[in-house]
């Protein structure tokens, strides 16, 4: 019914904090105690006050001589302490009768009248007004709000949901209404400390605005189960033995009065049915959609997945292992790495002057990099030899051509020897032979005595 099972005890010197207010004491209080607390409040003020005008009666000695028309009592016609009580009600229900009245030969019946119109108007402003706050409270609203006696959990969009009905009795709205849920459970932290009633948020739309409700209708607020939900784990067997509690709270602006309201209700894990839906309760009639309330907190059982979806993702991991992606990219990786390794061999055979002319110790890797890669455009012109600039500028060579003749060069490293280089650099070396005859004078000279 939306009543919280906590009770406080052992408050201890803290239950003078209920005095310090005591109007919203009051308020909450049950009817039953709330009108006797009215009563007794304005009995005992009443005889307190009858009896103070008895007492100055009393003492002027008015009591004795009331039937004396030569004597002029504080107060006319008391006589006695009922006649005392008439005077006091007159007063301050300003009855007026005219019978019994006060006189000027009196200044303290004077004060004693002042004080009662302020006492008797404290009085009145906090407790009729105590008692307007508690009638015109909305819990009475609330209960025009209807929540589904169970939730049930099933199979929507694809995805395992936690579902609920909600509805609105009345034909006025419930303005800017909003839902929440709390899933309170018992836990226990890694570090041992227990929590008994540890609050859980359960996402029913916060992200997407869906806990905003337009509620002209009955609606079914869903909760989708996944990694970041508390019932990630939560299957129909563990159902169980799991013991759990959502506390669903709808909360909106009464149309009528402009009073906020909040209706409460709360499922354990005994009311929350696995594979069950709602029944349909729209129907289209002419010219409107009618509600039938009959089957509002009826269901029915659909083929759902008894596995939770932690369980079930392993599952699809199992049945489908992702392959390793880029697998045939890390062989070709390999057979580069190769062949660098072979061409380092094959840099360390060329002779000095040919390795003086590619400009670089590391110019077959690059060679090999210009063949393996996908994107020409990651390398220039600039990081190529002189000799293979101008081979590549010749009309009818493209970078592509450049490319294959590199990767024929390169695809035995082990073999390879000046012999098998383009023909360019074999008119450099003499065709595989020495390169006396083909240098110019001033490197033949240089070189003569390494050749020989």
């Amino acid at each position: 019914n939306g009543r919280c099972n906590v009770q406080h005890g052992n408050l201890g010197g803290e239950t003078s904090r209920y005095l310090s207010d005591l109007f919203t004491t009051l308020v909450d209080l049950k009817w039953r105690w709330n009108l006797f607390i009215f009563i007794l409040t304005y009995t005992v003020a009443w005889l307190f006050m009858a009896s103070m005008w008895w007492v100055i009666a009393y003492m002027r000695g008015d009591l004795n001589k009331a039937h004396d028309d030569s004597y002029t009592p504080c107060v006319a016609n008391v006589y006695n302490f009922p006649s005392a009580f008439l005077f006091f009600i007159e007063t301050e229900a300003t009855i007026g009768y005219g019978y019994r009245y006060i006189t000027d030969k009196c200044p303290e019946g004077i004060i004693l009248f002042l004080f009662q119109s302020i006492l008797g108007s404290i009085v009145d402003a906090f407790l009729i007004g105590c008692m307007f706050i508690k009638m015109s409270q909305p819990k009475k609203r609330a209960e025009t709000l209807m929540f589904s006696e169970h939730a049930a959990i099933s199979m929507r969009d694809g995805k395992l949901t936690l579902m609920f009905r909600v509805g609105n009795l009345r034909n006025s709205h419930m303005v800017s209404a909003q839902i929440r849920c709390k899933l309170l459970k018992s836990r226990q932290t890694p570090e041992g400390e227990f929590l008994p009633l540890d609050q859980l948020e359960l996402d029913v739309g916060f992200s997407t605005g869906a806990d905003q409700l337009f509620l002209v209708s009955p609606l079914t607020i869903c909760h989708v189960i996944d990694a970041k939900s508390p019932f990630y784990d939560l299957s129909q067997r563990s159902m169980q033995t799991e013991q759990f509690e959502i506390v669903v709270i709808l909360e909106g602006i009464v149309e009528t009065t402009g009073m906020t309201c909040q209706a409460r209700t709360s499922y354990t894990e005994d009311e929350v049915l696995w594979g069950h839906r709602f029944f349909p309760v729209i129907s289209l009639e002419e010219g409107f959609f009618k509600v039938d309330y009959s089957q509002f907190h009826a269901t029915f059982e659909v083929p759902t997945p008894p596995y939770s979806v932690k369980e079930q993702e392993e599952m699809l991991l199992m049945s489908s292992p992702l392959i390793p992606p880029a697998v045939s990219n890390s062989k070709e990786r390999n057979n580069s790495v190769e062949c660098l390794d072979g061409l380092d061999e094959v840099g360390t055979k060329l002779p000095s002057k040919l390795q003086k002319i590619t400009g670089r110790d590391d110019f077959p890797k690059k060679l090999l990099r210009m063949s393996s890669t996908t994107s020409e455009k990651a390398y220039s012109m600039g990081d190529l030899p002189m000799k293979l600039q101008r081979i590549s500028s010749v009309p009818g060579n493209s970078e592509e051509k450049l490319g294959a003749k590199t990767t024929k060069m390169m695809s035995d490293p082990m073999s390879q020897s000046v012999a098998e280089l383009p023909p360019k650099l074999q008119k450099l070396s003499g065709g595989g032979g020495r390169m006396e005859g083909n240098l110019p004078p001033k490197l033949r000279k240089m070189n003569s005595d390494r050749f020989t």
